[in-house]
């Protein structure tokens, strides 16, 4: 069946205030007296958040962990995924394959992290709401140094919404959406000084590496579409809306969702044939964002039709994303008619070095400035 467009859905009000995002008085005043630096969070040394299994020195140590967010009750479970090869894209023979899947290229993924589920609206409206800070001073418990850390990302955080941003399909224990792939990002860096561990999205290769599991099948499950209704949702079962995580059967190393429910922004730049850049035995691949639009989502979503949902599958981000967004400029934060996109996090087992993270993973084109809080 084909998929329904994103223009077909109902359209709602646009849910951002064109006014400027409130700054919350005590870190406002803070920042004005030096007591919070807005200089380089990385340049000190962080303390990790104690958590029960999150530590490992080596592949062998690393264990199923569940994340948590001091001063609230959300939390990201993190499942290990060994590092590895495999071949990344698919053969010309595979049905429904598109050409940007192409060339198959044999890809090495050192060991990570990955969420065993898309971040979900209790973690991402801590974030987005300042809810960690408004139950700390609720509590009258004292600000840690990672709380310091973090509030260099909280300044800069998404205009309130004023309406439903899940559209009524739910939120308990639901997939986050219609972000922009700088507002997932940022989420990113600011779970990385909250918790003391580096967390990022996905790139490309990881993302795939981890939903084929050592499979090189279209599907993590095999080559058969018809199978699709036990491990994920699409267009055909899905009811036109996203549902709860972890519903359907995990992929073999325990993933789920990584076939439909949400797509899931990974940190590529759309190249449509970019993987003809990357040299057979590649080590860690990334195209690094040079505009905003597109970057590559995966692994399809409730719109989606089953060949959109397979391993290899790849799309981007269009600017009608933004078709409702009466700003101008557009906002960096919302994509209000992406429904259907959230993402998911990693955390790889050996942080890179701050020369790495600005040559590489953290490095995005064009430089957006945070603090317009738009």
């Amino acid at each position: 069946m084909k998929s329904k467009s994103m223009s077909s859905v109902n359209r709602l009000p646009h849910p951002l205030q064109l006014g400027s995002r409130r700054i919350i008085p005590f870190i406002a005043a803070a920042c004005l007296l030096g007591i919070v630096s807005l200089g380089n969070a990385a340049d000190v040394p962080r303390v990790p958040l104690p958590v029960p299994d999150a530590d490992a020195k080596a592949e062998d140590d690393m264990k199923e962990y569940t994340e948590l967010i001091e001063h609230t009750d959300a939390k990201i479970e993190m499942v290990p995924i060994k590092g590895g090869e495999f071949l990344m894209g698919s053969p010309d023979s595979e049905e429904g394959r598109k050409d940007d899947e192409g060339p198959q290229c044999k890809v090495k993924v050192p060991a990570f992290w990955m969420g065993k589920y898309e971040v979900r609206w209790d973690a991402f409206e801590v974030w987005m709401f300042d809810l960690d800070i408004q139950r700390r001073k609720l509590k009258k418990a004292e600000e840690t140094e990672r709380d310091k850390a973090a509030a260099e990302y909280q300044l800069s955080q998404p205009t309130e919404p004023y309406t439903d941003m899940t559209f009524s399909m739910g939120k308990k224990d639901c997939p986050a959406i219609c972000m922009t792939q700088f507002a997932a990002r940022t989420f990113c860096q600011w779970l990385t000084e909250k918790t003391g561990r580096y967390y990022r999205l996905p790139s490309e290769a990881e993302w795939e590496y981890a939903c084929r599991a050592g499979t090189d099948t279209a599907y993590s499950f095999g080559d058969d579409p018809a199978d699709l209704d036990d491990y994920g949702w699409y267009y055909d079962n899905s009811e036109e809306a996203y549902h709860k995580v972890g519903q359907k059967k995990p992929n073999p190393w325990g993933l789920h969702d990584m076939h439909g429910n949400v797509a899931e922004f990974v940190l590529d730049g759309y190249v449509e044939d970019g993987y003809s850049q990357f040299k057979n035995g590649v080590t860690s691949p990334l195209i690094t964002p040079t505009k905003i639009f597109p970057t590559v989502i995966r692994g399809g979503s409730w719109d989606a039709d089953p060949e959109q949902c397979r391993s290899a599958a790849r799309g981007a981000s269009d600017p009608s994303w933004q078709a409702q967004d009466p700003q101008i400029p557009k906002s960096m934060w919302y994509n209000t008619d992406a429904k259907h996109v959230g993402f998911r996090i990693i955390r790889p087992l050996v942080e890179p070095t701050a020369d790495e993270k600005a040559a590489k993973w953290d490095k995005m084109e064009p430089k957006l400035d945070r603090h317009r809080g738009r």
